[in-house]
């Protein structure tokens, strides 16, 4: 393997909205870019968890998508992940999930304001929370970006934490709220993309695991046939035998596949 074809990763901080220690609060992001010229159209590559983190590790499909598709893969660790302090990773508790998301949009801000990457052809992909910052990302930001990547994303909060497997259901609610609080569930409908699928306008990728016991496959489903009712551009990849995420190869070389079919498709329709 010739290592010298390899990109490396660059880490960046950018302002967001709120301000710490008497300045704009940086959120911290890993860059990857292509060797050749820019601007570059940019995915935005949205960690899980929310307690996880985004680390400058070799990743195969990354390294694709900045080789053969010419993509600037940017993955920032906004508010809520994991590795900089309680603090940080309280952040974005409870009612404050919302806040998580406008740092993906101050993330957007500032990529309109560097003249290496192409604003107006930005790409926004996640699994499991990622996937949920992605639907939220189009719904409050989607005039800005060109589609979306939604690997076994919460489309339903209240439904998600009932329905979640119930090992994980506590330890969930301490995260996201309560949904048996009524001021809480009015929240959490409020701000699930399922409920805001009129205000989702851009293509759309779902990826679902019918065996996830994290994420139902059925809130999935219902998102999906929300958006297509709307006339909503929608792929949707699903596997009978997998659960939250595809890890057999065999289903695993075909996510691959369309995942790169559908971020080509929409930078080709983008150029034109």
């Amino acid at each position: 393997m010739d290592r010298t074809t390899f990109v490396d990763t660059e880490l960046i901080h950018y302002p967001t909205f709120d301000r710490t220690q008497g300045g704009p609060r940086q959120i911290p992001a890993f860059v990857s870019k292509p060797r050749s010229p820019g601007p570059y159209p940019v995915l935005l590559n949205i960690h899980g968890g929310p307690e996880d983190q985004s680390r400058p590790a070799f990743a195969a499909f990354t390294q694709f998508l900045v080789a053969e598709l010419g993509l600037a893969v940017i993955s920032p660790n906004m508010r809520g992940s994991d590795g900089y302090g309680k603090t940080y990773l309280d952040l974005d508790n409870g009612f404050k999930r919302e806040d998580a998301v406008k740092d993906i949009g101050a993330l957007i801000a500032w990529i309109g304001q560097q003249p290496e990457f192409d604003k107006k052809r930005i790409i926004v992909m996640g699994g499991g929370y990622g996937g949920y910052m992605s639907l939220a990302t189009l719904v409050n930001f989607g005039e800005r970006v060109l589609g979306g990547v939604d690997v076994a994303g919460i489309g339903n909060f209240p439904s998600f934490l009932q329905n979640t497997a119930a090992g994980r259901r506590d330890l969930r609610r301490i995260e996201y709220g309560d949904e048996r609080d009524p001021k809480m569930q009015t929240y959490l409908r409020r701000i699930s993309p399922l409920f805001n699928a009129n205000r989702i306008d851009r293509p759309v990728l779902v990826v679902q695991g019918l065996n996830d016991t994290e994420v139902a496959a059925s809130d999935t489903e219902q998102l999906v046939s929300t958006l297509r009712s709307r006339g909503n551009p929608v792929w949707y990849l699903a596997a009978k035998d997998e659960g939250h995420g595809f890890s057999k190869k065999h289903n695993r070389d075909v996510y691959l596949e369309t995942v790169s079919s559908f971020l080509s498709t929409l930078l080709q329709y983008s150029g034109q």
